[in-house]
């Protein structure tokens, strides 16, 4: 499988990101790239190495946005039940993925749902 140009860039530009929002880390759990907050997964991108489909997957509690997410293509709720609880998965490699600028409201609307209040401010301060 190989991972498009375009793809890879989108996936960067979020993983940067999502790693710039206060108390941001990265780990690697399960051998897959994830960004927390405060110990709490808040995006899940899996891994670039061309394996696995590029893609992004977050919780949207917005419903216009979690709409509006599910509607991408290819985009499903997320397994291991987690699509319940409102998290969705974006794939990047599909004609007409939405682009960095729009994933990047989704990862801030999904750090928003877990980040505590002080970090919260902290970004509403910037």
């Amino acid at each position: 499988m190989t991972v498009t140009r375009n793809a890879l860039r989108k996936w960067e530009k979020v993983r940067a990101f999502a790693l710039g929002l206060p108390g941001a880390t990265e780990e690697f759990p399960w051998g897959e790239s994830v960004v927390k907050v405060n110990g709490k997964v808040f995006v899940f991108l899996g891994v670039a190495d061309g394996s696995h489909p590029l893609g992004v997957t977050v919780k949207l509690r917005d419903q216009t946005a979690h709409a509006h997410a599910l509607a991408s293509p290819g985009a499903e709720p997320a397994g291991y039940g987690l699509g319940k609880a409102g998290w969705v998965r974006v794939p990047l490699e599909e004609q007409g993925a939405p682009p960095a600028e729009l994933l990047g409201d989704w990862v801030e609307e999904s750090y928003r749902t877990i980040a505590p209040k002080r970090l919260i401010a902290e970004l509403d301060g910037r």
